[in-house]
């Protein structure tokens, strides 16, 4: 049977509804209006009004955004320069900044913030309200923006990217069509922008289809999961940030943590881990757990009640792995292109600019209607040109140092720090972050049980499941998994004996669960309505034995604050 597929054509397509995306779509509307003005006053050219589109696989855009975040205002100042008037949601500046070295029991506050993390007057947001914000911003400038829409295939041609196709809507578990099928939608386009964030779903058959990554570095992840919390009135008046490093975090994977204050008795508490890790029992969401437990930190949100969580990876390669970011009819922006400085924990004002510079790009190929390879070109040349190049550039090796281990790592960024960036001792990841899992054995040396798991109490600590319903997660039921898991045998014959089937707990949404079946033997349930969309698993499953793909779109979690 043949679909009787609609077909959407636009000019110029903006793939995933983050922050470089909706800067982009503003600021190529920006410069076409600016364009159709001087031709309206002096009577030379011809306007233009190409149809621009923002695609969105949330509910709403804002709804899958999650971040720290303490902003780098310098692309917001440069789009909107009067961002503060229109109502730009901050939550409070920075006044007082910390940044501790934890052990187990004990709290080491440095005596000066190291430069990277001295964020004196910068506004914290929170992403979700952020993109909510700016997302309306571009609709009122006259972008369509389509939420709920998932992408879940490239549109190719003759070797030119020529668009997107989202998903079916109406299929059963059992794979067939319900009353209410409806086939996706084919979005055509002269230009495709993917800024569908780390480990894109469609920004990766990109980079994979067109050797994007030829001759530069694997690409590396972390998982950051971060809770918002309701602090007792008076705790947190001013901008207070607090960075750590160290407990619980071993010697051997350097991690990080932040906490930074929000308006209205909130504040963000947030935990990064570093995918390359080595210890198969690494659970992101204990790390949490134990970091909250922390004497200092206990004490810091004594009385405190989780009301938000949520989960994400974040591309931490910088420099070294950022894919070519043009192909004949498409170009790569934001996070999709690895475009994050980890030394600073900000990506939001790179992923901006970059999607900016795409645009002015993107102005160019109109005029000149033509979007191939060779016109889009200098596009990569002004990110390189730009701050976005110039400040990943200084921190190129950050990650490198970070993957060395205590107390190295704070040795190599030393002298990075000396030698603008330079560091002739460190060395590049060998491997992709799953195979730099050991089993067991290798790791403790002895082959050893699980540790037993610890109590919640259902208002400070919640355990995966209470935080998957703070994350406003929602799948129908009654839907194909679109977590696949292609051999399950793999799953019973090497991964329960060998690493002891790290998916339950490098998730950090409860969907992966190894549960005793009669007869004792062992079972792989997969909860895909708890999926936070973090990718984790995607991208640390030790054998390459798990697929994400995108749900029916309009699914997944529902940030408001995080």
């Amino acid at each position: 049977m043949t679909d009787n597929r609609e077909v959407l054509e636009v000019d110029v397509l903006f793939v995933g509804g983050g922050a470089a995306s909706l800067a982009g779509a503003l600021r190529l509307q920006q410069l076409i209006e600016a364009h159709n003005a001087g031709v309206a006053q002096t009577g030379e050219g011809a306007a233009l009004s190409p149809m621009i589109a923002v695609v969105e696989k949330a509910s709403e855009v804002g709804a899958h955004s999650l971040s720290g975040a303490v902003l780098d205002p310098i692309a917001l100042q440069e789009l909107i320069p009067d961002y503060e008037a229109k109502g730009c949601p901050i939550e409070k500046r920075v006044e007082h900044e910390d940044v501790y070295f934890l052990t187990k029991s004990r709290a080491l506050r440095f005596p000066i913030t190291p430069p990277p993390l001295r964020n004196h007057g910068l506004p914290i947001v929170s992403l979700a309200k952020f993109n909510r914000w700016l997302g309306g911003l571009v609709e009122a400038a006259g972008v369509n923006v389509f939420a709920g829409f998932a992408g879940v295939d490239i549109l190719e041609e003759n070797g030119v990217i020529a668009g997107i196709r989202t998903g079916d809507r109406g299929i059963d578990r059992h794979g067939q069509r319900k009353a209410n099928f409806e086939p996706g939608i084919d979005l055509r386009a002269k230009l495709t922008l993917f800024g569908d964030g780390p480990r894109g779903f469609l920004s990766k058959q990109l980079i994979a289809r067109h050797g994007l990554l030829e001759g530069k570095e694997l690409q590396v992840f972390e998982t950051g999961v971060k809770e918002v919390l309701e602090v007792p009135a008076g705790r947190f008046d001013g901008g207070h940030v607090i960075h750590t490093m160290g407990y619980p975090f071993r010697a051997d994977s350097v991690g990080g943590t932040f906490i930074y204050s929000m308006a209205d008795n909130l504040v963000a508490v947030g935990l990064v881990t570093p995918l390359d890790y080595r210890d198969p029992f690494i659970n992101p969401h204990e790390q949490m757990n134990q970091f909250k437990e922390h004497p200092t930190i206990k004490k810091l949100l004594e009385d405190a009640k989780s009301v938000a969580y949520g989960a994400k990876v974040i591309s931490a390669g910088g420099y070294h792995s950022i894919p070519r970011l043009y192909t004949n009819g498409a170009m790569l922006i934001g996070e999709a292109a690895s475009l994050v400085d980890m030394a600073r924990l900000k990506g939001i004002h790179l992923a901006m600019k970059s999607g900016m510079l795409a645009a002015e790009t993107a102005f160019q190929s109109l005029l000149a209607n033509d979007f191939s390879a060779a016109r889009l070109a200098p596009y990569e040349t002004a990110v390189y040109d730009s701050y976005v190049g110039k400040q990943l550039r200084k921190v190129r090796n950050f990650h490198r140092a970070m993957s060395l281990g205590l107390p190295r790592a704070l040795f190599h960024v030393g002298l990075q720090q000396a030698m603008g960036g330079a560091d002739i001792l460190s060395h590049k990841q060998p491997k992709e972050d799953r195979y730099q899992l050991t089993s067991v054995a290798q790791y403790y040396g002895v082959d050893i049980e699980l540790p037993p798991p610890r109590k919640y109490d259902g208002n400070y600590f919640l355990d995966k499941l209470q935080d998957v319903y703070l994350s406003g997660t929602m799948h129908g039921e009654d839907q194909p998994s679109h977590l696949i898991v292609p051999d399950t045998n793999k799953c019973y014959n090497t991964c329960v004996q060998t690493y002891r089937y790290p998916c339950n707990r490098f998730c950090p949404a409860h969907v992966y669960e190894m549960v005793a079946v009669e007869g004792g033997a062992l079972r792989l349930q997969i909860n895909f309505a708890n999926c936070v969309h973090c990718q984790t698993c995607d991208i640390k499953c030790p054998l390459d034995n798990i697929r994400w793909t995108p749900p029916e779109g309009g699914q997944g979690p529902n940030y408001t604050v995080l």
